[in-house]
């Protein structure tokens, strides 16, 4: 199929993709989704599965494709969103751990037969929903007490009965919890929200093995939770980290570009070969190279869209789509440098904005913090001004700390190191060594969180991620000769 790209905005969405994995068309979702190992960790038949990631990295998207197809082999699977138990978010904080469990394992019970009899389309005055509901019944028997009446009983249309058939021979059902951190503040009442939830289903996959849990959650959520819970320590063999690299991540948008052009090819395919073959998907809407100034000019492409991205995808769709629309803008028929230069300082003050707003929950004044990292007059005029040794960059947050201490939403008065932590968590910060060969090795949180701790340096040393350096130096003029590109295959 031959496309003529101009770049409207439903070829841009076609292209890209829409930001928010529920907002995709199905068959161009299905048709463009990359399958990573960890879908593999996540699609299977273990009782409890807990995805963390940072926000934007595609938790939403592994479980919306692990739905889909559960769907299509006739599996019983339930979405489960935030409004569906927001009165079980509610916590007292006089109540102990234990009936905070119990709270949330009697409230997921009502709200999973709910969703059962809605799916049959099982009125609630139903003699079936009546059975269910019995005391005493454990929530895979109320379940099978609902299924197993349907027959002759219940009008459904055929992919219904085909579900319930499924669920009769082997009792199997997938429960999907999304979003839950979409009130996140960070408080001790969230914290125990969270582990407290938990537990719970700990508890009810190991009465029914057949029940089956999958939740997603922020890796800030999660790592407060299993920090500050001590019983979350039992739940950890079950927790999946999604992580991307670069390969990946340029694997992911030549996959959906060449989907688009009606030339699909798989990511087994895409990952055996190295980067500079696999860009080459990408030419048929963009430049090769960057013609841009500093260590960026004559580069390929890949090199400036893989280290403007936090490893995450929605930045890269992020990225890609704003520089799309500049093209269309200068009526060009591929993504050219100018376009690119024309949509960094936007894309980096966005990417600030969505840092603030994800994190100041658990930092109130984030923004101060990360405004308070901008180069010093003397910094602006050397080539590495934003990359910091250990002490430097220490005294570098002492000197932002003087306007005013930092307090976590927990009540804790930060130090210095534990916001270096904290910035270094949230992927503002990079740690960075540059070794003998020319290699630099760069490490995000998700590599090593043990980098930044009190007791122990390990000799990196720190910079601010590229995609923020516009939105803290918005007057430069040479942001292309401070941003050392990273070493690809």
């Amino acid at each position: 199929m031959s496309v003529n790209i101009t770049f409207t905005e439903d070829q841009i969405t076609g292209l890209f993709g829409e930001l928010a994995a529920e907002d995709e068309e199905k068959v161009r979702f299905k048709n463009s989704f990359f399958k990573s190992t960890t879908y593999e960790k996540i699609h299977n038949d273990r009782p409890l599965r807990i995805l963390v990631a940072h926000k934007g990295v595609g938790k939403s998207a592994l479980f919306r494709m692990s739905y889909e197809e559960n769907l299509e082999h006739n599996v019983l699977s339930l979405w489960i969103r935030p409004n569906d138990i927001a009165d079980l978010c509610q916590v007292d904080e006089d109540k102990n751990p234990l009936s905070l469990i119990e709270k949330w394992k009697s409230g997921l019970n009502s709200r999973i037969v709910e969703l059962v009899m809605q799916q049959f389309h099982i009125e609630t005055d139903y003699p079936l929903a009546n059975a269910a509901i019995e005391k005493g019944m454990k929530l895979i028997d109320k379940i099978t007490a609902i299924v197993k009446g349907i027959d002759g009983k219940v009008d459904i249309d055929k992919s219904k009965k085909l579900i319930a058939k499924k669920y009769i021979s082997n009792h199997k059902i997938v429960i999907y919890i999304d979003d839950l951190d979409r009130a996140w503040e960070g408080t001790n009442s969230n914290i125990k929200r969270i582990a407290a939830l938990l537990n719970a289903v700990r508890d009810l996959t190991n009465e029914s093995p057949c029940l089956q849990f999958r939740i997603s959650l922020r890796s800030d959520v999660y790592f407060l939770v299993r920090t500050a819970d001590e019983s979350t320590d039992k739940i950890e063999g079950n927790v999946i980290w999604l992580t991307w690299t670069e390969h990946e991540l340029l694997v992911f948008l030549a996959k959906r570009v060449q989907s688009y052009l009606g030339r699909p090819i798989s990511e087994t395919t895409l990952l055996k070969k190295p980067q500079f073959e696999i860009v080459k998907y990408l030419y048929p809407i963009m430049d090769s190279h960057f013609m841009g100034e500093g260590k960026w000019n004559n580069r390929p492409i890949h090199y400036i869209l893989l280290s403007l991205t936090r490893r995450r995808p929605r930045d890269l769709i992020n990225l890609c789509t704003q520089a799309a629309r500049e093209a269309s803008n200068n009526r060009n028929k591929t993504i050219k440098t100018t376009d690119w230069e024309c949509v960094f300082s936007r894309y980096s003050q966005n990417r600030l904005q969505d840092t603030i707003n994800e994190h100041r929950y658990e930092l109130p004044e984030i923004r101060r913090l990360l405004l308070g990292m901008k180069p010093s007059h003397e910094q602006k005029k050397l080539s590495g001004s934003h990359k910091y040794p250990e002490e430097q960059i220490i005294n570098k947050i002492s000197g932002i700390m003087q306007s005013g201490k930092f307090v976590f939403s927990d009540g804790r008065i930060a130090s210095a190191k534990e916001l270096l932590t904290f910035m270094y968590k949230i992927n503002f910060l990079v740690a960075r060594k540059d070794l003998r060969d020319g290699y630099i090795d760069r490490k995000y949180f998700e590599d090593n969180n043990y980098l930044s701790t009190e007791c122990v340096e390990f000799g990196y040393e720190w910079e601010v991620h590229p995609a923020f350096r516009w939105a803290l130096y918005p007057e430069a003029r040479n942001i292309f000769s401070t941003i050392d590109l990273p070493t690809l295959i």
